[in-house]
Parts: structure tokens; sequence; C-alpha cells
């Protein structure tokens, strides 16, 4: 079956995910959403990012309830007998930009906040479609200090300044938060990543991968936001270019498999994520994560596969600005024979 979650006051959440929110939607395993993923961002240039659907959701959420994460989340989906132990599979089949702009911020959660003088910066980019490619239209400092999600900034009360001349950076949308409700009581802040998924800031979440979440309340209540078209792996200055996506997926319960943390999938890839305040401990979970779905997967013995990913895995750090940092290890299905039947 086919589902539209539009992003209406009814169908969002700012900045948390809640076992106990009432669900937007309810579908059943196989079925197809198109959901709108809306930037927080959108605000940092609304003549460009912003359309009248986009001004009146903003209007309709109070500040004081934006908390106590910053993404504005689209859902939750309740998946008809999904139950903790259970894996939400959830297939990203298209993203496309709702507008032709998006936001970068130096931010002063950046990684280098401190020796870039302590000022936040936003720097508006254009997608040229048909190079599939994003330049930098104007940068401008923001004013005041970046607190509140969501707030509108009149560009015309900024000094514009021109950006990167010359520079082209490839355009992928992805979301950067996605994930399931934790079993957790109250609200659980977006910001960080973690078993659930939420903010894991990976560019690779896109049209043609696959996630799995490992569900932990009944329904696994799966929410989406924070969209970019474009982030390189450390997301250094603080976000990425955030930008609103329409999201075409199919969510499909597995119950014949568990994982411990967010799995990520794609035709060449398996990607597993570690996350913790030390990039050190992140990269251990990473690693003992690899470890298992080698094992699990490709009934290698621990030693064999401990050497594999050695000299075949590849490690990076997927973001150094969420609280809990972010570590991937990316495993290439091709360097295994294929399996009778397949």
């Amino acid at each position: 079956m086919f589902h539209d979650l539009p992003a209406r006051p009814q169908n969002v959440h700012w900045g948390y995910f809640d076992a106990a929110l009432a669900p937007a939607l309810h579908v059943r395993s196989g079925d197809v959403v198109r959901a709108e993923a809306v930037t927080h961002h959108a605000g940092d240039a609304p003549e460009l990012m912003m359309d009248e659907a986009l001004r009146a959701l903003y209007a309709s959420v109070p500040e004081s309830d934006r908390n106590p994460g910053v993404h504005l989340m689209t859902g939750p989906i309740h998946v008809e007998g999904a139950r903790p132990g259970d894996m939400l599979e959830v297939r990203y089949l298209q993203m496309l930009p709702r507008f032709r702009y998006g936001s970068n911020l130096a931010a002063h959660w950046g990684h280098l906040y401190k020796e870039l003088g302590e000022k936040e910066r936003v720097t508006i980019y254009e997608i040229d479609e048909q190079c599939n490619t994003a330049s930098a239209l104007f940068a401008y400092d923001y004013p005041g200090k970046y607190l509140v999600p969501g707030r509108i900034t009149s560009t015309s009360t900024c000094t514009c300044q021109p950006a990167l001349s010359g520079v082209r950076v490839p355009v992928r949308p992805h979301l950067g938060t996605a994930g399931v409700a934790p079993d957790a009581m109250g609200r659980v802040s977006t910001v960080p990543p973690g078993a659930h998924g939420g903010n894991i800031d990976n560019w690779r979440i896109g049209a043609g991968s696959t996630m799995y979440y490992p569900v932990a309340v009944p329904g696994a209540l799966f929410s989406i936001g924070d969209p970019h078209i474009s982030q390189g792996d450390g997301e250094i200055s603080g976000t990425a270019i955030e930008a609103s996506l329409n999201v075409m997926f199919q969510v499909v319960l597995r119950k014949d498999f568990h994982f411990p943390s967010p799995l990520l999938e794609t035709p060449d890839v398996w990607i597993v994520h570690g996350f913790d305040e030390d990039l050190d401990v992140a990269m251990r979970h990473a690693a003992r994560d690899m470890l298992q779905l080698l094992v699990e997967r490709h009934g290698l013995s621990r030693d064999d596969a401990y050497s594999l990913m050695s000299v075949g895995a590849d490690f990076g750090v997927t973001q150094v600005v969420d609280g809990k940092q972010g570590v991937h290890c990316t495993m290439q299905r091709g360097l295994f024979a294929p399996r009778r039947g397949t």
C-alpha cells in the first residue's frame, strides 16, 4: 500500500523522539511512504528555502516546544506487528530537494569554533540540477548566537558576501536524522545518535540505500528529519548543506535477525556505526559490531573476521559535532563469493 505523509502540524514533532507520541501514520510491512522532510534551517534564507506551507508549519510549533533537540521530524510511523527485538528495514527509494537552495552553518558547536574567532557564519548554496552540484550563492555572519532552532533571519538585514567562487560540491541528498523511538520515558533528544538511529549524519543514507534499525518499542514509531543535500565525513563546521527533501521509502519488518546498532546496506557495501562522546570508544563500538556482522552473516571465525577487518575494512569519522561522535566501518560486499541461490 502507498501512503502520503506531508509535513503538517499534526504530523511533526520538533527536537525529540518519544515512545508515548501518538502515531501520525499506521502502515504494514511492505508499505511505501512518501514523506516530507523539512529542514530546521529553512529560516537561514527564508526567501529561498521557505514557501507558505513551511512558514505556516514553523508558526504552528512554538519555540518553547522545540526541545530538547533541534531537528524538525516527520512522523512517527507505527509499523503493525513491530515488537522490541525486531529490526525495521527501511529501503530509501527516492530523495528529491524541495527547493534549489540549502544552508550550511559554521556553528558554535562546530569543531573549530574557537579557531575561527568564535563567530557563526551561514553559507547559502544553490543546486545546479544539470550538473548535480551545489555552489555557494552568498554567506553572512549570523547576528547574535544560533541558539533556538528554526529562527527565521531576514537576509536583507545581513551583510551578504560572495563565497567559494568557482567551487562546486556534489549533491547527494540524504537524511541526517531518522530512526525509531528509544525505549525511554519522555522525550529523547534528536541531537545524539544511538542504537535507535537518530542523528547519524552519514551522507550515504540516501536513495538506493537500506537502513536497519533495532526496534525498541511496540510499533517501532519511525520518524525522519534533518534532510541534507550534501555533507562530508566529519561535518566539521556543525552542519551539512541543510535542505528540505521529499523522501520515498519502503518499510519492511524483519523478525529473522537482530543487530545491536543501525546498519547500512548499499549495493556495494555494508556499513556499521559506533557512537560515543569519546571517538576512540566509538571506534571500538564500530569494530565490535562489524566483527559481529562478519561472524553472523558470513560465517567467519572471529579470528578470520578480525584479520579481514584490518586488511579490507575502512573506518571513517562520520561526524564530530553531535555530542556523541560517530565512526563508521565500511566493508565491501564484493570481497565475498556470491551465495548459492542468489
